[in-house]
């Protein structure tokens, strides 16, 4: 079995490294050649160049390396043809994948598999009915997704999110942080202003001001903030008056043996979380950690996203777990006095929001088979569906 199996970014790397994983436990003739990075090269990938090339072309990239990309593009949809594998799996990172798919098939009928589905259900619609003309499945990480992409024309398989498959502090490993860290028994908030510079900028004066009033009601309450790499330098400067000083975990410091560990360590240590939107909602709720949610873009963003936006909510908790019980303040709601009043009364009341990360966890596939290895079971499946 040949498969040709690319990624753009970290995430995407993880994503491939366990379903290279998974479909080798299954298929142990199988062959792959592609691009990826760490994790899949682990797995036996040599990665045709270096996956960071991708990395940095995000949206706000593309203009002034449209022509690195577009040739990086080609090269690649010569290399799948040349090929002929048996399936190419494509993952996330859109602006490259999707093109180098989309030109796969108008030259040949090699199958098509996109591992993340686009967010359709928040917001651009369009973008399945675009896809199914050259993606044949799709691959899911959150349980609503299928519908959408069937709707289309496409076959979704949900294949549970690799969250669940991370690991997760123990109580020990908690609490052996806080006595590292002088700790005790005092309330514990977790600040996560982002992991871009852009991020913290825009969000970091915001939740100062929300850790000055929530120190003022709870003057015993201690702060962590892990610090992503690109930020380290950023979260200093914001906080180098903040009194009493957080303890900033920086993830590139000499003397941490293993940066991830500490990271879990302190989700699972705190009592509450005040966290920048995105996927970090979910590594709380694998940590049953209460968090608050916020974010804020340019006045101009705000305009056009809130027009475009198809859902009440953002945050993946809630809507994976049908509920609202994550306080999110996006936008213009994003203001110190409201956040800060919303951290305190999750503070004092952290059950349903606990029972909703629960269920999130469990809808997500925990306890159940690994997300890498359900991925390569619903790609074969489509392979002999396809044969039928």
């Amino acid at each position: 079995m040949k498969v040709f199996i690319l990624a753009g970014e970290p995430s995407g790397d993880k994503l491939g490294g366990a379903f290279m994983a998974g479909l080798k436990s299954l298929r142990p003739d199988v062959s792959f050649a592609g691009i990826g990075g760490p994790e899949m090269m682990a797995e036996g990938l040599k990665s045709r160049f270096d996956m960071a090339e991708l990395s940095v072309m995000g949206l706000a990239e593309i203009l002034p390396k449209y022509r690195a990309l577009m040739a990086r593009i080609n090269e690649t949809v010569a290399a799948v043809l040349k090929m002929q594998p048996d399936v190419l799996i494509t993952i996330d990172s859109p602006d490259f994948s999707l093109r180098v798919a989309r030109k796969v098939k108008a030259k040949s009928e090699i199958r098509t598999v996109h591992y993340v589905a686009p967010t359709v259900w928040a917001w651009r619609p369009g973008r399945a009915e675009k896809m199914a003309r050259y993606v044949d499945q799709v691959l899911a990480l959150l349980p609503f997704e299928p519908p959408y992409m069937e709707a289309a024309g496409m076959r979704c398989d949900f294949v549970g999110h690799p969250v669940v498959a991370d690991p997760v502090a123990t109580e020990a490993e908690a609490q052996a942080f806080r006595a590292h860290h002088e700790l005790d028994d005092a309330p514990l908030l977790l600040v996560l202003p982002g992991s871009r510079q852009s991020e913290v900028a825009r969000l970091g004066p915001v939740f100062q001001q929300v850790v000055a009033r929530l120190q003022l009601e709870r003057p015993e309450l201690r702060v962590v903030i892990p610090a992503a790499a690109p930020v380290v330098g950023a979260v200093r400067r914001l906080t180098q008056n903040w009194a009493p000083p957080p303890i900033i975990l920086n993830p590139l410091a000499t003397d941490v043996v293993d940066p991830k560990a500490e990271k879990r360590d302190a989700f699972a240590a705190a009592d509450v979380a005040l966290a920048a939107s995105g996927t970090v909602s979910l590594e709380l709720a694998a940590s049953q950690t209460p968090m608050v949610i916020a974010y804020d873009m340019s006045w101009i963003s705000r305009q056009i996203i809130g027009r475009m936006v198809k859902v009440d909510t953002v945050t993946l908790v809630n809507l994976v777990s049908e509920t609202r019980a994550v306080p999110e303040f996006i936008g213009a709601n994003c203001r110190p006095g409201p956040i800060s009043e919303a951290v305190l009364r999750v503070l004092d009341a952290p059950k349903a929001q606990r029972d909703a990360m629960t269920a999130t966890m469990q809808r997500l596939g925990q306890g159940g088979e690994a997300p890498g290895l359900r991925a390569a079971k619903a790609v074969l499946d489509g392979m002999v569906e396809l044969a039928r």
